[in-house]
Order: structure tokens, then C-alpha cells, then sequence
């Protein structure tokens, strides 16, 4: 990808969240939530590299590639950090749909309407 600012790169605590970060992935258009998972540091690197999104598995303990096998690829349009530096917002174009159950996003389990 170009146009990375490595100084904010520099910014992000992967510190407090035991070597992770929690990332909230967003669609570029819509504006909506699509997902969030968790990235470390090598997770955000390849990200970077790629310009497709890489996350970190807590329960398999290794590096994962959205869509690698689904095909339901998510294209970096933008990557943001809050002001903490300890959570990012990855703005996409999701191709295919974001949640492994088909729906375009994992936010579809209304708790309170």
C-alpha cells in the first residue's frame, strides 16, 4: 500500500491488548460494520503489504487471511486508529460477504430494538 504514515504506524500499542489490537472493519461506501477482529503487529504488516486484510486468530494462534479460503476478500481502502492507539478502523471493499454465515455482516444479532 502507499501513503502508509509510519509514524502513526509507530503509535499503535499492541502492548495493551497482550501483543493484540482490536480491529473494526467497515465498509467504504455504506459506512457499515462489517466485522472486528484482532490484529497484531505482523497481522497489520501483511495488511499493509498486501492491501487485503490479515488478522491474528486467538483460538488457533496464527496469522489468518480474510476470504483465503471463502474468497470473501476485504480490499484496504483506509486504516485509521483511534486516539488511544490501542484500537483501528480498516475501511474496505468487501467483496463477497463479511460473516462465515453467509450474512454480509456479523452484526446481525439485535439484542435490544
Amino acid at each position: 500500500m502507499k501513503n502508509i504514515n509510519r509514524e502513526n504506524f509507530g503509535k499503535i500499542d499492541f502492548d495493551k491488548g497482550y501483543g493484540l489490537v482490536p480491529a473494526i472493519i467497515q465498509d467504504y461506501v455504506s459506512n457499515e460494520i462489517l466485522m472486528m477482529a484482532y490484529m497484531s503487529k505482523e497481522s497489520l504488516e501483511k495488511t499493509l503489504e498486501s492491501g487485503y486484510t490479515w488478522f491474528f486468530s486467538r483460538s488457533r494462534k496464527e496469522l489468518w487471511n480474510k476470504g483465503e479460503t471463502s474468497g470473501n476478500k476485504q480490499r484496504v481502502k483506509e486504516i485509521i486508529s483511534d486516539c488511544d492507539g490501542d484500537t483501528l478502523l480498516i475501511k474496505v471493499e468487501q467483496i463477497g460477504v463479511a460473516c462465515h454465515t453467509g450474512k454480509k455482516s456479523c452484526f446481525h444479532n439485535k439484542i435490544v430494538e
